[in-house]
């Protein structure tokens, strides 16, 4: 079976027929106190023909909810939000929409029980009762992990639709709703015989659907519940010690092992987030999320004068890779110079009903901290005059817009490293973006005795980061060991102001390949036809290199001496990157596998680990160091303690 679908049963699944209030204990070690018992209440559990909105339970000692509002799930999903209360032995919960005939209504409490005393959580406990003449006894069970980690989702919502409608995920509430312990697992109960759509939801808004902008996983066929009978043996011991084994038949709720991988489609409405115009220079526009287009901005109003002039006439665009982030430089002097500038804005953001339009704005920007007004004035010759003619015409105005004014003496520009990995382009960048850059006057030289040798054949840099125009980068086949230096001319690189840069040595040296080590991976259970990239890990779970699967086998070469991690991503769409799922796509997010071992590397070393990615089923993958989603200990419960393994 996929990975997608369904997950080995190393979980615990919903297996045994219960009553209508249960009490389930997950394994673990001791514990020094028991949780609350639970004792009666009214309606009874399994009630039919329930009139009443108010449910009282009762249980052996004083108890404390916690959280009630978001850790209780109640089904059917609730309009109004019940009135829920605790009191000593006692909990209180009123309904507030109206019963619905013919009905099975299940309260889940997850873990907000627990004794007043000791904090000993009831994890687990459900009460049921029916408008009707029974109380529906089907049930749905899995786990929910998020899917590009394989961290379990505690908390989470977990839901399911009656209908096979594609839209009842985005404008019903749920028909019946629970939500997922501390290892990520869920139980739906009562249900009727039928066929259903299943979800989970981070409902950050409580409105029982999913929006846009919400975490979701959803399981890609219909499900339809049923049961079967098994046999359970049991172990007795006799008076005088011996065991006997003895079976009971036992129903078992199918489907229950069922595996949701939560996603985000990194929908984000577009608008306009942020303008600003901190720098003189510099009108900046923050959209809110990535744009496939640029807006349109007119100058309309410089102080008090009445123009219209494209923007882009007179300023340079620094524009981020994702065009989220905007900077437009001017670069007309009486522009730096006024105040305040009113430009008419056209960009593209979403209507009520979420469709993108065009959008029009005329936004005012004002230079942040300035005072009194700057007039036109013969341009001087020097700094000073400049300082002296300004201070003729106002006296109010701060000594920092002169320095604003006057544009820098020199362009900067300044090395990301003087260190060199083997595998990556060397990185420089500029203050400001660049204009233009005379590439003949970038050298690349080498030191291999102890004079500067130019490098024959040496590539030019390029843009690091598309449109940013920063940021730049040298790709070439660095010596192991070799000192290299980039030298840049004096005007090799100027701004749009015309400021060019001194002559610049940047000067590096390239790791020796006996400061690295190297992983090999041979990897076994990668489904026919799939690509496949392997991704070493931090001991963040941050990723810091990868490799292709080519003929079962990942490569990794220019670790640093470290403590690593790894994981490996089905690359379904064969673009070398993890994928989010897209459910307005119906696309399951790309499958990750944990290697189950840390990997401990030193220096000149080189390590081959054997890998089989169904050997252990996924929720147990991930290695508890680097897991972040951990069950709270329960009281009486030592931490777990994590083996100090290196696995040499």
């Amino acid at each position: 079976m996929k990975k997608s679908n369904y997950i080995p049963l190393l979980m615990t699944g919903a297996l045994l027929t219960a009553a209508c209030a249960s009490i389930g204990h997950p394994d673990g070690g001791p514990r020094d106190t028991e949780p609350p018992v639970f004792l009666h209440s009214s309606p009874t559990p399994g009630a039919t023909n329930v009139k009443s909105k108010v449910i009282h339970l009762t249980f052996d000692e004083n108890i404390q909810l916690s959280d009630p509002g978001t850790k209780i799930a109640i089904s059917p999903a609730q309009i109004q939000q019940p009135a829920i209360s605790g009191n000593g032995k006692n909990i209180r919960i009123e309904l507030k929409d109206s019963l619905l005939p013919n009905t099975s209504y299940t309260i889940d409490f997850t873990d907000a029980i627990s004794d007043l005393n000791e904090g000993n959580p009831m994890d687990g406990f459900r009460f049921a009762f029916s408008t009707g003449s029974e109380v529906d006894s089907l049930r749905i069970s899995g786990m929910v992990l998020q899917a590009n980690n394989l961290e379990p989702a505690q908390g989470m919502l977990v839901g399911v639709y009656a209908t096979d409608a594609d839209s009842a995920i985005t404008t019903l509430k749920f028909d019946r709703i629970t939500r997922t312990n501390q290892y990520g697992q869920f139980s739906i109960r009562n249900l009727a015989p039928g066929t259903y759509q299943l979800f989970a939801v981070d409902d950050v808004n409580r409105d029982y659907h999913w929006d846009r902008s919400e975490n979701i996983a959803f399981f890609g066929e219909p499900i339809t519940p049923t049961t079967r009978q098994i046999t359970i043996s049991d172990t007795l011991k006799a008076a005088d010690g011996m065991d006997s084994i003895v079976g009971h038949t036992a129903t078992e709720f199918l489907p229950n092992n069922l595996l949701l991988s939560w996603f985000n489609e990194n929908y984000k409405p577009q608008y306009l987030k942020e303008y600003n115009r901190n720098d003189r220079r510099v009108i900046a526009l923050e959209m809110n999320g990535p744009a496939d287009s640029l807006p349109d901005l007119t100058i309309v109003r410089i102080g008090s004068e009445q123009v219209h002039r494209p923007l882009l006439e007179s300023a340079i665009l620094s524009r981020s890779v994702k065009g989220d982030t905007l900077q437009y430089w001017l670069t007309d002097s009486a522009l730096i110079a006024a105040d305040s500038l009113m430009v008419k804005t056209t960009y593209r953001r979403v209507d009520s009903l979420e469709n993108i339009i065009w959008h029009t704005d005329t936004l005012k920007f004002n230079v942040k901290g300035a005072r009194g007004k700057i007039k036109e004035i013969k341009k001087p010759q020097t700094l000073q005059e400049k300082i002296d003619s300004l201070r003729a015409i106002s006296d109010t105005i701060p000594i920092d817009t002169f320095k604003l004014m006057q544009p820098p003496t020199f362009l900067n520009i300044t090395a990301a490293a003087t260190t060199q990995d083997i595998n990556k382009p060397f990185r420089f960048s500029t203050e400001r973006p660049y204009q233009s850059i005379n590439l003949d006057g970038i050298r690349l030289e080498m030191m291999p005795d102890t004079l500067w040798l130019p490098v024959e054949g040496a590539p030019h840099p390029v843009d690091a980061d598309s449109a940013w125009r920063k940021n730049l980068q040298l790709e070439f086949n660095w010596t192991p060991g070799m000192k290299y230096r980039l030298h840049i001319d004096s005007l090799a690189v100027t701004d749009p102001y015309g400021v060019y840069n001194r002559p610049v040595d940047m000067e590096f040296k390239v790791r020796d390949t006996e400061e690295y080590s190297n992983i090999i991976f041979n990897i076994t259970g990668i489904p026919d036809g799939e690509q496949a990239f392997v991704e070493i890990l931090t001991t963040s779970d941050m990723p810091v290199a990868k490799a292709p699967v080519l003929s079962g086998q990942a490569h990794v070469r220019f670790l640093l001496p470290a403590t690593y991690y790894a994981r490996l991503i089905i690359d379904s769409d064969g673009n070398g990157e993890y994928t989010e799922g897209s459910l307005t796509d119906r696309r399951q997010p790309e499958e990750v596998y944990y290697f189950q071992k840390k990997l401990a590397l030193k220096k000149n070393w080189d390590r081959t680990e054997s890998w089989d990615l169904q050997l252990i089923p996924v929720d147990a993958q991930k290695p508890n160091e680097i897991k972040k989603n951990k069950p709270k200990p329960k009281p009486g419960e030592e931490p777990e303690q994590v083996k100090d393994d290196e696995e040499e």
